[in-house]
């Protein structure tokens, strides 16, 4: 058996010998932008909510400084209140959401998955944020996961729902990048003809992101929710 230090410096070298190759960084300084928590907790504030989901809450680190009347957390191995994976949750989920956070497992199909779930869980004057949407390095997005740091490849989804008519999306300059979803037309859709996001490049992100993403700052987004 591996251990995790052994596989990520394995999935590393695999990584570096098949995938993409490309040395610049991203100088994001998180620790001059809100935490997710605060982010969230103003929003619910302002617009008055009433119900959280929370998809993927590990040792329930964001999903306890949560402040709302009611609030729902699933996590398949800790944290929460429902113990699920996430799939297996929406498949019998009944109820209606003002804000859903997803921060689960951070890989492509599963992220897409989730937020399409989630808006059919979601009110129709609620909001979606997905966490970690603004990887710094190609190493922090790479496919499987080889550091202990690691965004996932979930900014390529966020750069698929932009090019939506039906969803207005937004990437708020917060606690690793957060994704922000409304359920409403598109007031500034993003036109790159693509049949699969998951093959961006971090080279593309690297270059664009300030337009694949839809970059704004959270002072910003209290102006126009």
């Amino acid at each position: 058996m591996f251990s995790l230090k052994q596989k990520y410096k394995l999935n590393n070298f695999l990584n570096l010998l098949i995938k993409e190759r490309f040395k610049k960084k991203l100088n994001f300084n998180w620790n001059n932008y809100p935490q997710r928590f605060e982010v969230i907790n103003k929003i619910i504030k302002k617009k008055n909510y009433k119900n959280y989901l929370e998809i993927g809450c590990f040792k329930d680190e964001n999903f306890k400084e949560i402040i709302i009347e009611r609030k729902v957390g699933v996590d398949p191995v800790s944290g929460g209140t429902i113990r699920s994976t996430s799939d297996n949750f929406f498949k019998t989920n009944n109820k209606i959401f003002d804000i859903i956070f997803i921060d689960g497992l951070h890989y492509f199909d599963q992220v897409k998955k989730d937020i399409e779930n989630a808006l059919e869980a979601l009110s129709e004057r609620g909001i979606i944020i997905i966490h970690d949407c603004l990887p710094s390095r190609i190493r922090d997005q790479m496919i499987p996961r080889s550091h202990e740091h690691w965004n996932g490849d979930v900014w390529k989804v966020v750069v698929e729902f932009r090019t939506k008519i039906n969803v207005d999306v937004y990437t708020c300059m917060a606690d690793e990048g957060l994704g922000i979803i409304f359920k409403k037309k598109n007031l500034n859709r993003l036109k790159l003809d693509l049949k699969d996001f998951k093959k961006l490049k971090f080279e593309d992100y690297y270059y664009n992101y300030s337009k694949f993403m839809n970059i704004i700052s959270h002072e910003e987004l209290f102006k126009i929710i």
